[in-house]
């Protein structure tokens, strides 16, 4: 956990925000046990701006991986003391898309030792599922 909470924070300092000046970090570990970061990058038509977990997700995804285990989030205004910071409704609807919300833990991260964990499901009890459409779950999960 404390690695990963680490890699979340590490990203946070690598974040383009220069509208916002909030910068997140995002730390996703896979099934396997691989991680893959993001931070948030900001564009001054705000549109395009792509959040920290996206990022991570997107990254993953994009080499393979389907399975995911957790992911830590270090979030605060640039400068000033990190606070605990959750993942907007977007990138919890992302998330769905690929994990089992009973199962799958978002952590929230001030510090290594000050952190919270919330499952995906307290985080967005009535998000959109894979397999509402009828047409199975594309990523192959089986929840």
């Amino acid at each position: 956990m404390e690695e990963l909470i680490q890699s979340a924070i590490q990203m946070q300092d690598r974040a383009y925000c220069p509208y916002s000046h909030f910068a997140v970090g995002a730390a996703l570990q896979a099934e396997n046990g691989n991680i893959y970061t993001g931070c948030n990058i900001e564009s001054i038509s705000f549109s395009p701006t792509c959040c920290a977990e996206r990022t991570a997700f997107f990254k993953a995804v994009s080499e393979g991986t389907r399975r995911f285990r957790r992911i830590a989030i270090a979030g605060g205004k640039k400068g000033e003391k990190r606070e605990k910071t959750t993942p907007c409704g977007v990138c919890l609807q992302v998330m769905l898309e690929f994990c089992d919300p009973e199962t799958f833990e978002v952590i929230l991260a001030v510090s290594e030792k000050e952190y919270e964990v919330r499952r995906l499901a307290e985080l967005l009890p009535y998000g959109f599922r894979p397999t509402g459409l009828g047409a199975g779950d594309p990523a192959g999960n089986r929840y």
